[in-house]
């Protein structure tokens, strides 16, 4: 065969793999990949640098399939290359148990870079993954020594460039300039409900042009000589973002479905499957075919892998020797060994520093420990001086300054979200990302996301209760930390004061096993003094108790945040009236769930059933503690704009409140 038709046949053998997984799933999207193939196989087999026996080598270029129901296009690829995706696997698509989920799976399968499926995210998680790159480079990168030079390769659909996160991410990587990114984008024409143009008349390529990135268009999906040059044209390009239009056919050779909406997101059916391999050229008798000649063709791209891999280990050896500090400091971030130096900067704060605000004594954290951690990385949208989230040694990360740590990212806060996934997806990079808490729907995608994928992002989430007062109900948060609280693998942590903050920024630069969310305060919380009451150290625990003046209480008092200042409050009168009382602060009740029995149980126990908690926010997720809405002080409905210390008290958050309805349970 000529190397024109070994070509073809690769690409038909991708088709051919993919609409037989949907097939014999009975669901799947066989349109994407059959348009797609000569597209991905041009990429993968030409241009991108991985290393499939050591999928998370650091140089290698990523490939993001933003576009990620058409999964079966992905996974093809990993089996040809040897990521460890056996035909059995392919079979399994879409099954359970199986390393070929219905949407691409980190966590899950070898070789997929990040989780996509909701359309946009994939899109915006390459532009984090951009912007980790250009900062390693700069950071690690000398004369002669390109450590860090790989770029971030994608293919992205209609549904991609209609979701409003590509358009957030679009512009700020624009803004930013990153010339590593590379963008096939599969311009079918067709969605779910028909030809694009019911609703989706906009002149792309304009679009993204305005938005400072370098354009081209390729006419003809199945031409791999012209998407070659394309992306040939595209990696010369280092000012700007590239974008490639290529116009391509869904279900292409599907003789009655090509080009419909029948073929994005259904099996084309035995006797289609059969017609469209007469038109490719391949047997319609058999399944899951792979011609030796195509195994032999990957086989040997792998092994081009392999030693362009080990020409880098070469590199990085000899940058060992000639930049020893580099990389003894590249060393312990790409592989932590176990180093706590850093807790001796936390702050500890005392009474003279008086009553602040949970927000503020977060970004006197950030001061002390970034110096103690390179790679961290972060920033706010549009809400630095509201956030405290800009460390006061830090820099601008901008198109002139790509070693700077300070990502300003607009008033983006999805995209912020999503590309700080991309950020934690690079190996040793440590992200966060401030909003106010109410701005936390805006990024829950991605957030979701996060924690499906169990990436360590850091949320700063601020102005965390309708106690932020004057911007009234638009702006204070009655329902997030209920939401927040649902999302599986998420740790969420509503520290009570200074101290307890400083505890919730240890545990999550200590945590490794998916994002956590820091509550914070705009009004300043009562300093709780721990002579006096329990450690804040237990915050650890999720929940703990802070105070107590009997060791067989009558009521227990729970509460998160600013209310535990006037709880305790209501403890000391209580106290002083001697009924008796535990107060337990529960900054984090996911990981309070997480502790023994035993202990849960020591701190609330079963037998105990007089309780109230005191949450500024709904009532909803504190069920399991209390039996009914009038153990609860707590809001359910929208906040109003006035005063925050008025507002408080017009809705019962007052100590005085809390000593009424505590009197009434006892008398009960």
């Amino acid at each position: 065969m000529t190397t024109a038709e070994l070509d073809q046949l690769c690409i038909r053998t991708i088709r051919t793999l993919s609409i037989d997984g949907v097939q014999k799933a009975k669901s799947g999207h066989p349109g994407m990949p059959m348009g797609c193939a000569p597209m991905a196989y041009v990429l993968w087999s030409r241009f991108l640098s991985h290393n499939p026996p050591n999928s998370e080598w650091i140089n290698r270029d990523r490939f993001v399939l933003s576009a990620g129901h058409g999964s079966m296009l992905l996974y093809s690829l990993l089996h040809l290359f040897g990521y460890g995706l056996t035909i059995d696997d392919l079979k399994s698509f879409r099954q359970f148990g199986s390393k070929t989920a219905g949407h691409p799976e980190r966590h899950l399968t070898n070789g997929v870079e990040t989780t996509t499926g909701p359309l946009g995210q994939g899109f915006a998680n390459g532009v984090g993954m951009a912007i980790a790159q250009k900062f390693l480079s700069v950071k690690y990168n000398k004369n002669n020594f390109p450590i860090f030079d790989y770029n971030i390769y994608g293919i992205v659909s209609d549904g991609d460039l209609m979701e409003g996160v590509s358009s957030e991410a679009a512009s700020l990587g624009g803004h930013l300039k990153l010339g590593n990114i590379i963008y096939l984008y599969d311009d079918n024409h067709i969605s779910i409900d028909g030809d694009t143009n019911l609703s989706f008349s906009e002149n792309v390529a304009a679009r993204f042009t305005s938005y400072g990135w370098h354009t081209q268009r390729v006419d003809d999906g199945n031409d791999i000589d012209k998407i070659s040059l394309a992306i040939e044209n595209a990696k010369n390009v280092k000012d700007r973002p590239s974008i490639i239009q290529i116009r391509t056919h869904i279900g292409f050779g599907s003789p009655n479905k090509q080009d419909s909406a029948d073929a994005h997101g259904s099996p084309l059916g035995e006797d289609e499957i059969k017609l469209t391999k007469q038109f490719y050229g391949s047997n319609p008798e058999k399944y899951f075919d792979v011609p030796n000649e195509v195994y032999d063709i990957f086989n040997k791209l792998s092994s081009e892998g392999k030693i362009k891999k080990e020409s880098w280990k070469i590199l990085l050896q000899n940058y060992s020797e000639k930049y020893p500090t580099e990389y003894s400091e590249l060393k312990q971030i790409l592989n932590p060994t176990k180093n706590n130096e850093w807790e001796k900067s936390l702050p500890i704060f005392t009474a003279e520093n008086g009553n602040i605000a949970t927000r503020e004594a977060s970004g006197k954290v950030l001061d002390a420990i970034y110096s103690h951690f390179p790679t961290l990385i972060g920033g706010s949208a549009d809400l630095t001086p509201s956030n405290n989230t800009k460390p006061k040694s830090s820099e601008n990360f901008q198109s002139n300054n790509y070693g700077g740590r300070y990502l300003r990212f607009g008033v983006r806060e999805h995209a912020m979200g999503s590309i700080c996934n991309g950020i934690a997806l690079t190996n040793g990079m440590i992200p966060y990302c401030g909003t106010f808490l109410i701005f936390s729907d805006y990024m829950r995608p991605a957030i979701r996301l996060a924690a499906l994928m169990g990436l360590k992002v850091i949320y700063i989430f601020t102005h965390d209760s309708f106690a932020l007062g004057e911007d009234g109900p638009t702006h204070q948060p009655v329902e997030q930390l209920t939401s927040l609280r649902a999302i599986p693998n998420l740790k969420v942590l509503r520290p009570s004061d200074a101290n307890e903050t400083v505890e919730a920024w240890s545990f999550a630069l200590n945590y490794k096993n998916g994002p956590v969310a820091l509550i914070l305060t705009r009004q300043k919380t009562n300093f709780i003094d721990r002579t006096k009451y329990f450690s804040q150290k237990n915050l650890y625990r999720g929940g703990y108790i802070l105070a107590e003046n009997n060791s067989q209480p009558e009521l227990i008092l729970i509460a998160t945040g600013s209310e535990v200042g006037i709880t305790i409050k209501a403890f000391e009168v209580l106290s002083n009236e001697n009924y008796k009382i535990r107060v337990v602060a529960m900054p984090s009740i996911e990981l309070f769930e997480e502790q023994d029995e035993v202990y849960r149980e020591s701190v609330l126990p079963s037998n105990i059933k007089k309780r109230i908690v005191i949450e500024a926010g709904s009532s909803q997720c504190w069920y399991k503690y209390v039996s009914s809405k009038e153990q609860m002080i707590t809001l359910d409905h929208f906040g109003a704009s006035a005063p925050g210390e008025i507002i408080m008290k017009e809705f019962g958050f007052t100590a005085e409140n809390i000593i009424i309805k505590s009197k009434k349970l006892l008398s009960t």
